[in-house]
């Protein structure tokens, strides 16, 4: 039987395979075999490309962080919190189930790596001192994994006998599941400009080098 002209298994579709399996029934039901069975092929046909269920997750979450975009600190720190916040956002908002993979870090990750530079650099080119902007980083970063991952309106129920008689101040709370995508991304919205906004006076506050030297204060790189 002659050999198929594209072979059937590559990084790229073991990749795409591992996300489809976890947007479908979510992180759990990830595993080397569940992801041959997808795949239609033995499980040991897998560790050719990728040698652990890890490195798997890392194929995948160095996909959802290229979507990410950090090209807004060319212009100036606001620009790219705000650009960086919403690409984030709309990439884990896109494959919620896939978003405590992102969460984990960058470990070694290529291109968490590389969005983790750029963040970092440009608010150190900005002015900002390292440690400010690794908490800075670290904030927008609690912001947009909180909002992908918890949406705020699956908390309530859409029955308004739930509210009536002993929650008077959340009578109207049954109708935020009919508006929850537009709650959600209007509250994200919302916190990230209050963030980006509420750093005005820190970065007014500054203390401005003498020509010539860096500001230093204490070590920085944040997990973003």
């Amino acid at each position: 039987m002659p050999r198929p002209r594209t072979p059937l298994l590559s990084r790229t579709r073991i990749r795409d395979a591992a996300l489809a399996l976890i947007d479908a029934h979510g992180l759990d039901a990830l595993s080397m075999r569940s992801l041959a069975r997808e795949l239609g092929v033995q499980a040991a046909s897998l560790y050719g490309h990728f040698p652990t269920k890890d490195a798997v997750l890392d194929a995948v979450a160095n996909l959802l962080t290229r979507q990410v975009d950090t090209s807004g600190f060319e212009h100036d720190w606001r620009t790219g919190l705000e650009r960086w916040g919403r690409s984030y956002y709309a990439a884990l908002r896109a494959h919620p189930n896939a978003a405590p993979v992102v969460a984990a870090g960058t470990g070694r990750r290529e291109d968490f790596l590389t969005m983790a530079n750029a963040v970092h650099g440009g608010l150190l080119a900005a002015g900002w001192p390292p440690r400010f902007a690794t908490m800075i980083a670290a904030s927008v970063k609690y912001v947009v994994i909180g909002a992908a991952t918890t949406p705020f309106a699956s908390g309530f129920a859409d029955d308004t006998r739930v509210y009536l008689d002993r929650h008077p101040h959340l009578v109207q709370a049954h109708l935020i599941p009919a508006h929850a995508e537009e709650i959600d991304r209007q509250s994200f919205d919302l916190a990230l400009g209050s963030l980006i906004a509420g750093l005005e006076g820190a970065y007014a506050a500054l203390p401005r080098p003498a020509a010539g030297r860096n500001a230093v204060d204490g070590p920085g790189l944040a997990d973003v």
